[in-house]
């Protein structure tokens, strides 16, 4: 039977291979029409401005030197350069065992993802630490993936958090090859604290203005969608935690000087999340040096530069309210949650895995496996109750193989972690919120330029456990032969 299987499943094959997924689709959890949506917002790092990977491995070889030079941190750390693709993100880190991890929407560890220093951790002990491979509700991140509270695991949730996850692993992986005694809450807080001081004192800021083109991407691109949204008469606007002049050199590059002018509100160092929930900070205008005004606020103006400020007074003064917004941004947590949660903004995540992540998922290595893994898995549900000895040395071969093969698909993506966006069969924690928080999500801006401003966005309809699946299997819209707009 097993041998009949392999011998037929290239008979499979031809007809998935046929339902390739496009890279530049919008796929959506929610539906949506952008024929409703009047007004775009987005975020600035990696929503408008995508950067380069040189961008991580500067931010990671500043901290490092800070934690050797200010926190006297060994030398002999120096020897550790960034590890581009190592980890993953969506991650969860337990503060007080050092341990990173890839969790599922059920809150099950993955075993075999548990790594401390840049070693993984036997499963017998991740089991034993854990009692099991469930992590309890209390201790898991809060609600903004951080650890707090009680909390003991953080989450890292952006793109700008993998040089953070390397560096800790980094660091923890010194510290054991020497058997050096360390407090683990210790060394993550000093890394967070080296990772934010690269942010707070603008030394990446620095970096980048001082060389765009090496740092910045797809710049073309974004300002293509800017220039069809203001085409189409589309109000838009501007909240970032990045500092004027750092936007300013940046949206100069990406679009030229006269970028403010497609913008009708721009707010820099908003500090979100809190934006989004503390109603005391005031908007205060900064001037083109950068000067802060302290003129109370009574209208957001265009051409104008704010700072600070929260959201109920921005809606106070723009009106902007309700599902006629679209706010885009990278972060799920700091990004979409509230706007989504409390205020009823459509959401769009960027997501820039995501392209690549397709690709892997459309070559023949890929659907090849998943089918015989899937052919595997119906023959198991099906042959467990066959009690017979014969029938069960089959049955645990196949378990056997199908283990090997969930293997091999987690390596397929990223050798330690697997997939952004599944733990073997189930989603990630990463999925889940992203299911939950984003309308649509992508894998980045240009992806509009895909689409008419009056396409609407259905997500697909897939059978629940429970349900039969009667109707034929539908796909997301567009993901398999998108309906591009076409050109004029």
């Amino acid at each position: 039977c097993n041998m009949y299987l392999r011998n037929n499943i290239k008979y499979l094959i031809p007809v998935i291979s046929k339902n390739f997924v496009n890279p530049d689709t919008i796929f959506a959890n929610n539906q949506m029409s952008l024929q409703d949506i009047e007004i775009y917002g987005f975020d600035y790092d990696y929503t408008l401005a995508f950067y380069s990977s040189h961008l991580h491995t500067l931010i990671f070889n500043i901290a490092r030197d800070i934690l050797i030079n200010e926190h006297r941190y060994p030398e002999g750390l120096r020897e550790y350069d960034y590890i581009p693709n190592f980890v993953i993100r969506g991650l969860h880190y337990d503060v007080q065992k050092a341990l990173l991890m890839k969790i599922d929407a059920f809150h099950y560890i993955q075993l075999g993802t548990v790594y401390r220093g840049l070693n993984p951790v036997p499963e017998k002990e991740v089991i034993a630490m854990y009692e099991g491979s469930h992590v309890p509700l209390e201790i898991m991140s809060d609600f903004y993936g951080k650890s707090s509270h009680g909390h003991t695991m953080k989450q890292f949730m952006d793109i700008f958090s993998l040089p953070e996850m390397t560096l800790l692993l980094c660091v923890n992986d010194y510290f054991m090859k020497h058997n050096i005694d360390y407090e683990p809450v210790h060394l993550y807080k000093d890394v967070k604290e080296a990772i934010g001081d690269v942010h707070v004192r603008g030394i990446m800021y620095r970096a980048v203005e001082a060389d765009n083109e090496k740092y910045i991407c797809y710049g073309e691109q974004t300002h293509a969608v800017l220039r069809k949204l203001s085409k189409n008469g589309k109000k838009m606007f501007l909240i970032t935690n990045s500092p004027f002049d750092f936007v300013n050199r940046g949206m100069n590059y990406i679009v030229g000087k006269d970028w403010r002018d497609l913008f009708d509100v721009v707010i820099v160092q908003a500090d979100k999340p809190g934006f989004f929930n503390d109603r005391r900070k005031p908007f205060r205008r900064v001037t083109d040096k950068g000067v802060l005004l302290w003129d109370r606020i009574h209208h957001l103006e265009k051409g104008q530069i704010y700072k600070q400020g929260n959201l109920y007074e921005f809606l106070r003064l723009t009106g902007w309210r309700g599902s006629k917004v679209l706010y885009f941004g990278d972060h799920i947590y700091s990004d979409l949650a509230d706007l989504t949660l409390k205020h009823g903004w459509r959401t769009g995540a960027i997501i820039p895995e995501l392209r690549k992540e397709i690709k892997i998922m459309n070559t023949e290595e890929y659907v090849h496996t998943m089918t015989w893994l899937q052919a595997l898995t119906g023959l198991l549900e099906q042959m467990q109750v066959h009690q017979d000895p014969a029938s069960q040395t089959v049955i645990q071969q196949w378990i056997n193989e199908r283990e090997e093969m969930r293997l091999r698909t987690k390596d397929i993506f990223n050798a330690q972690f697997g997939s952004l966006f599944r733990t073997y069969h189930n989603p990630t924690y990463f999925t889940r919120r992203l299911s939950r928080f984003a309308d649509i999500y992508m894998a980045s801006l240009s992806c509009l330029l895909n689409y008419d401003l009056q396409h609407t966005f259905y997500p697909r309809r897939t059978p629940l456990q429970h349900e039969s699946p009667i109707w034929p299997e539908q796909t997301s819209t567009g993901a398999m032969n998108i309906p591009f707009r076409k050109s004029a």
